[in-house]
């Protein structure tokens, strides 16, 4: 087995937008990061950039979630941070939204979570430490329409974190979220959510849109040594459109 004395960061869904941001910011900290996504080339471009490593991963598939981790392990030793940030975002009225769509959605945003976050818990806890950062939304606060899978999805996500602090935190690992507001990703502005800019930004505190590199800081320091101390809990990062 290969190892490394890096600590070695698994982020999903990273060939762009947040995923691409955090894999950024977390190289940056000087940590080893393997870039995830169904998207293989997109992946292997961010890694290029970055120094890490690109997987092709589809989270929803088992099989590939078993072999993707099996690999990380073999190559670099170790997991100590995971990142769940692929999901699927679609924009469908409640009235429109079909049982194949749902769960199509559930399966990324919610079987996903699942597999990858069940898959490295061994890892981490035979290691004795692990950080694992889930990326909710502000959409679960703000209760926002046309999307309720979505929505439900990353209310399951708060509500994983919360369930498994406990649990996990027994084996020295961390587990918390991290929420956006609408960000101007690559994703969402080339489809009909950027239509979202005109009415949230007003609500913001701050008059400009978010951008991916507004949301990689907290992911990253909730991956850090310095939040040790912080299990169990839900950042939102959307320059104050919701306040709780």
């Amino acid at each position: 087995m290969a190892e490394t004395e890096q600590r070695v960061a698994l982020v999903t869904g990273a060939a762009q937008g947040i995923g691409a941001a955090i894999a950024e910011e977390l190289a940056e900290e000087g940590l080893k990061v393997v870039v995830t996504d169904v998207n293989g080339e997109g992946a292997a471009k961010v890694a290029e950039r970055i120094g890490g490593v690109a997987k092709t991963l589809d989270v929803s598939s088992p099989e590939q979630v078993a072999a993707v981790v099996g690999e990380i392990v073999d190559e670099l030793g170790r997991i100590d941070v995971l990142v769940n940030n692929a999901a699927l975002v679609p924009l469908t009225p409640w009235a429109d939204i079909t049982f194949e769509e749902w769960r199509k959605v559930m399966s990324v945003n919610l079987d996903g979570l699942y597999l990858v976050t069940h898959a490295v818990t061994p890892v981490m806890g035979k290691a004795g430490y692990g950080r694992i950062v889930n990326i909710a939304s502000n959409t679960f606060v703000a209760g926002t329409p046309d999307c309720a899978h979505y929505v439900a999805t990353k209310g399951a996500s708060i509500g994983l974190v919360r369930a498994l602090a406990g649990e996990l935190g027994r084996l020295g690992i961390t587990i918390n979220a991290v929420a956006p507001g609408i960000i101007a990703s690559e994703g969402v502005l080339a489809g009909p959510h950027q239509a979202g800019f005109e009415f949230v930004v007003p609500m913001q505190a701050f008059d400009r849109r978010g951008l991916p590199k507004d949301v990689a800081p907290a992911v990253a320091f909730l991956a850090s040594e310095k939040a040790g101390w912080i299990t169990g809990q839900t950042l939102v990062v959307d320059a104050g459109h919701t306040r709780n």
